[in-house]
């Protein structure tokens, strides 16, 4: 089991995980998302190979467009 922080907030997942995944669980589409973990930038390129280890912290901030 891993608990981790996801903008403030604790979540439990049952099996390993990288950003990647993590993202689709929570149904955000990776082009659309910047993601901190542990106040270090992930690259967007790196999100299917960045781990999410026991009490990681993550920031995941939405993009927003408009004109």
């Amino acid at each position: 089991m891993v608990q981790i922080r996801v903008n403030g907030q604790m979540k439990t997942c049952q099996e390993p995980l990288t950003v990647g995944r993590l993202l689709r669980e929570l149904g955000m589409h990776p082009r659309a998302v910047a993601v901190e973990r542990n106040l270090q930038i992930v690259p967007r390129e790196a999100f299917d190979e960045e781990p999410v280890e026991n009490g990681d912290s993550l920031e995941i901030i939405r993009m927003v467009g408009g004109g």
